[in-house]
Order: C-alpha cells, then structure tokens, then sequence
C-alpha cells in the first residue's frame, strides 16, 4: 500500500514589506561598542545547544540594555508602528519570552530555523546586532512554505492560531519546507522590528570564539 501523503496546511501570504511588516534603525545605539564591552565581560551566561540538552543554542544572558538605553528603543517602536503602548507578557502560568536578552550563536553552534514568535506573547520583536565584524549574510530572514511539488505558500500565523507549530498541526515538516523570500543584511547596530507572526529565523551564524559569534539583542514586546 502507497504512504498517504500528509495534508499541508497552507498560510496566508504577504510579502514583508519594508515600513509595513517590518523597520529598520541603523544606528540605534548612541554607544553600541560599550554595549557589546559589557556582554563580552559578562559571566553569568546560560548555556544552550550544544553545551547543554536545549531546544535553543548558543548562549545568553539578561538584561542587554540597561534602561536608559532601551526606553529610546522603544519610544521608536512606537513611533514606527503607530502604538500607544508597549509591555512585556506573561502567561498565567509564569511562560515568557526572554526580553531584552543577548544572545550569542557561533557558525558550528546552529543554522536557520524557521519559526514565528507566539501571538498570545508578543506582537513585535526585534533584533539588534552586536557584532561589527559578522559578515552581512548573518542577519535575519523571512520564509514562505514551499510545498512538496514546488508551489509556493504562506509566511504568517494568523488568529485563532498561536505559532508555527498550531498553525502548521504539527512540529515536524520535511526538510525544504520553507524557502528564503525576504533578507535582511546584518550590521552592526542596525535594529530589524518586524511582526512577530511572520515565518523568520537568523539567516546564518558566524565565529568559533565569543567575539567572533553573532552576537545580537532580542526584544518581544506586545502592543496596542
């Protein structure tokens, strides 16, 4: 008897739109070098793959900003996506993102992983990058699917699904299943906010020592 051939949940599609879908700021920090000083003399990392059994890799380590850096961060997410107000959620039973949290990835450490954040967690997120030496194809990509004979699918999670994961009915797909449509360039102290429902992951990740990796700071913010 031939396998069945397993339903593929389609996504609605748009194309990540630069002021629509997704912002930039380059120059975001008015001394990101100090920044990227303080966590290369941090020592209270956390240790993911491959250093410890975790889903995520690399390591990382909270707070980045401190406050006075972050509030002009978030004064321009604001500006830049017409909300009133930002916060950061929690589930009622203490599930979070990691907000505010420097994460630093080495090449041999990951490779892309597409993904979307949880609608019930954040509406925006972000990413700052902290490495001026990483090379440009390290910065962050969106996908679409791609379907078992080639046609081309959706990027976003939409209501009444959470993530990828709800969406899709299952947390495993064929390898392929999603195809590069949309990059962003890495570079240093260029902040990337974009709709956290959208399929995304780092394009590539770089280095073998901590300050040669992809280095680069994580928001999740909801809005309204």
């Amino acid at each position: 008897m031939p396998k069945p051939v397993p339903t593929i949940k389609l996504l609605p599609y748009r194309k990540p739109t630069l002021g629509r879908d997704y912002w930039l700021l380059d120059d975001a920090l008015p001394d990101a070098a100090a920044l990227r000083a303080r966590c290369l003399a941090r020592t209270d990392w956390s240790e993911g793959y491959p250093y410890r059994p975790e889903a995520w890799p690399g390591m990382r380590a909270l707070p980045a900003l401190q406050p006075a850096e972050l509030e002009p961060i978030e004064a321009w997410v604001r500006e830049a996506t017409g909300s009133k107000r930002l916060w950061v959620q929690s589930m009622p039973d203490g599930g979070h993102l990691n907000h505010n949290c420097v994460q630093v990835v080495g090449e041999d450490e990951s490779g892309p992983k597409p993904h979307t954040d949880s609608r019930t967690l954040c509406r925006y997120a972000a990413v700052l990058y902290l490495n001026p030496d990483a090379p440009a194809h390290c910065g962050t990509s969106f996908y679409r699917q791609r379907l078992p004979d080639g046609r081309l699918g959706g990027n976003a999670v939409m209501p009444p699904h959470a993530n990828l994961v709800d969406a899709l009915g299952t947390r495993f797909v064929a390898q392929g299943s999603f195809v590069e449509d949309v990059r962003v360039e890495h570079r240093f102290n260029r902040l990337l906010l974009y709709r956290a429902n959208l399929i995304h992951s780092a394009s590539a990740y770089c280095g073998q020592a901590l300050a040669d990796k992809r280095m680069a700071a994580v928001f999740f913010w909801m809005a309204a």
